[in-house]
């Protein structure tokens, strides 16, 4: 319990860090990344989504015997940017700033499905299997 428990407050802390400052920074990264934001309904709902994942993973923190089987969504949702990647890199469409941040979330992806493997098996009773 105490692995998930510290897993999923890391998660959170990090991802509130790296995600509320977006709140503040659409004029930056149209300066540093061109075009500016065409549509900022799905940039600011997508950095509001994001923050609502990072308070899912205090809830797991929190509780992890209790909301074990939401491990696995959260599972998925560190990984889902791979696809995206192998998808995009190929056509060169992937920046290379994002690299960094999808091998954090493959590090955060494991460590989520190893909290989930040791949290489903503290709670399974004697005997069980």
């Amino acid at each position: 319990m105490k692995f998930a428990r510290v897993v999923f407050w890391a998660a959170a802390i990090y991802g509130v860090l790296v995600t509320f400052p977006l709140y503040f920074g659409e004029q930056t990264l149209a300066a540093q990344y061109p075009p500016a934001v065409t549509h900022p309904e799905y940039y600011y709902s997508f950095v509001g989504v994001t923050l609502v994942w990072q308070i899912l993973f205090v809830f797991i923190a929190l509780n992890p015997e209790r909301h074990c089987t939401i491990m696995i969504p959260c599972v998925i949702e560190k990984l889902s940017l791979f696809p995206t990647f192998f998808i995009l890199s190929p056509q060169g469409r992937f920046p290379h700033l994002w690299v960094p941040l999808m091998i954090i979330d493959l590090f955060f992806g494991v460590l989520f499905f190893v909290a989930f493997k040791k949290t489903r098996n503290q709670n399974r009773w004697p005997g069980a299997t």
